[in-house]
């Protein structure tokens, strides 16, 4: 997965689960305790492996990066 450059300096965590949040989107938990939303809205942002038990459990240590353990340590 790419991330947006504008976004500053980030550390690439493994998936460990994911949860919905309150509005019914996709969330993914990190290794380091942080979140952050995997969406599936097309055009935007194509993540159809979101909508099925299976396309999620396929990314379980997949890496995202993770700008909060940046910004955290600032």
């Amino acid at each position: 997965m790419q991330r947006d450059e504008c976004a500053g300096p980030a550390i690439p965590q493994a998936i460990v689960g994911f949860h919905r949040d309150e509005e019914g989107h996709w969330v993914a938990d990190l290794a380091c305790g942080h979140t952050q939303h995997v969406r599936h809205d097309p055009p935007w942002q194509v993540r159809e492996w979101t909508q099925t038990a299976e396309g999620r459990a396929s990314r379980i240590g997949t890496l995202l990066d993770c700008v909060k353990c940046v910004t955290e340590r600032r």
